[in-house]
């Protein structure tokens, strides 16, 4: 059995280092590359994938888990050995239905789409995406046929995000969430008055952000000698190992909150790649446990922790001694209320905590309706700002600020958005556990020692990786399963005081 393992690992660890590979390209294509690469980077890509994707799905690594399986009867169930194979056998069993001529041909076009998007949003003008995007949705139905689905094309894709989630489960958590949300959210209304977030587009000196908020990365967890940050035009976070683990952000001058809190975002999913345990690298498992699971690692540093009173009570007179200008009129107690401020925005990224998950409604809609063949793409703004009227009250006046402002659709991540839902619940339950074992939990982020909740994390969800699926690891760390109870009282608890 031994040696068998060796050879899967072997083969493992060829794809895994491609696919790494094409993540450079990718992190360049979003970053340095010159423009006028565009066509080559896509080719580039696309060979790279294709190769992974043969190794991959060659009947040699079939044979290989068929040997294995029946070898690995006597191992412990929840041995690194018996996951590994179990997850392999997913991955493949997904794969082999899958052709490297069509893997080739989606990331070339997702590549060139990503060129396309750039320019269609700096241009606010979705006419110069739309070929692109509808060349992107009939290949995400082409992966979806070839996949196979039950009851709705999106569960196919639905289940690479996040495994064995369905259409219909995300629906019935989002037809729970949504009256509980608007009901909360015309409570608070009636609750307190308007909070005016201005003094966040004051002058904020570009350099100072990136001191001060690499200082607060760094506390946080965040080691820069296996990892870096950069400008990109959508923050992201990717990883090239455990090793070297990057993000990007924009550093605005005359918004202080875009930088502080998408880096914030940003750095709990590299927090997450960066405590994986070493002896899954170069498998299957050195990864996620799913996207929902990573959403919630971002989610949890970005706003449980980033938006408390306890973490401000510690950071404001660090912001404030920075930026003696523009804060220096500016109380605590003022200064939480602003990044609290309760109120429907645009732009999802920028969303508050209460009004967030119907910015990801909306675009579930979308994409089931647009993958189905119910929408067409040519009239998604319309569609897009009619919901957006609907759900938020609120308008885009450009295509920017409303169809255009995310990236995903362009690099064919569809099916990726209710993962940000699902991470927020995951956050809410894991920081509630986390706090059981740690009652003082708060009064230590208060002081700014983050390295409780962290070790918690590392221990109970970043150093499985993929060796145990999200509901595993919800039952394993909290005792319990996916419920949306608890971010709800957690929302409840936070802005009824505000």
């Amino acid at each position: 059995m031994e040696t068998q393992l060796q050879q899967l690992r072997s083969r493992l660890a060829q794809v895994d280092d491609l696919g790494r590979a094409a993540a450079v390209l990718e992190w360049d294509h979003q970053t340095y590359m010159p423009p006028a690469a565009d066509a080559t980077r896509a080719r580039q890509l696309a060979t790279l994938h294709r190769l992974a994707h043969e190794i991959f799905v060659a009947e040699e690594t079939g044979r290989l888990l068929a040997d294995l399986h029946s070898a690995a009867a006597d191992l412990p169930p929840d041995s690194d050995e018996v996951r590994l194979l179990q997850v392999t056998q997913r991955d493949y069993e997904r794969a082999v239905k899958i052709p490297a001529s069509f893997v080739a041909e989606m990331t070339e076009a997702a590549a060139l789409s990503h060129n396309a998007w750039v320019r269609a949003r700096a241009a606010s003008d979705f006419k110069l995406f739309q070929p692109n995007l509808e060349r992107m949705f009939a290949l995400a139905r082409q992966r979806a046929d070839y996949l196979g689905f039950d009851e709705h094309p999106y569960d196919a894709l639905l289940d690479e995000y996040e495994p064995d989630m369905t259409t219909g489960q995300i629906t019935v958590i989002f037809d729970d969430l949504r009256p509980r949300i608007t009901g909360l959210l015309q409570a608070i209304r009636a609750n307190g008055a308007a909070v005016d977030d201005g003094v966040l587009r004051r002058r904020y000196d570009v350099e100072r952000q990136r001191t001060l908020v690499y200082d607060l990365m760094r506390r946080f967890g965040y080691d820069f000698t296996r990892g870096r940050h950069d400008a990109a035009p959508h923050p992201f976070c990717t990883s090239f190992s455990m090793d070297d683990v990057r993000i990007t952000s924009r550093i605005l001058a005359d918004d202080l909150a875009y930088f502080l809190f998408s880096a914030l975002h940003e750095t709990g999913h590299a927090l997450y790649e960066q405590g994986v345990s070493p002896a899954l690298g170069r498998t299957p498992l050195g990864h996620g446990a799913s996207l929902g699971v990573h959403e919630s690692q971002s989610r949890l540093w970005e706003n449980v922790i980033g938006r408390s009173r306890p973490f401000w009570n510690y950071f404001y007179p660090q912001v404030q001694a920075a930026f003696p200008d523009a804060l220096g009129d500016v109380s605590l107690d003022t200064f939480f209320r602003i990044v609290n401020r309760v109120q429907p925005s645009l732009i999802r990224i920028g969303a508050d905590e209460v009004t967030y998950n119907l910015h990801i409604m909306l675009r579930f809609e979308l994409e089931t309706g647009l993958l189905d063949g119910s929408l067409r793409v040519a009239d998604l703004p319309a569609l897009w700002n009619e919901r957006m009227d609907a759900y938020l009250g609120i308008t885009p006046p450009n295509d920017a600020d409303g169809v255009l402002q995310d990236v995903h659709w362009s690099q064919a991540l569809i099916g990726y958005f209710p993962t940000y839902t699902l991470g927020n619940l995951m956050a809410a339950e894991f920081f509630d556990a986390a706090q059981r074992q740690f009652p003082a939990l708060w009064d230590d982020i208060g002081r700014g020692d983050f390295s409780n909740l962290l070790g918690w994390l590392r221990s109970n969800i970043h150093m499985h990786g993929r060796k145990f699926s999200a509901n595993e690891l919800l039952q394993r760390a909290t005792g319990g399963e996916l419920d949306a109870g608890p971010f709800m009282r957690y929302l409840t608890n936070k802005f009824m005081k505000l």
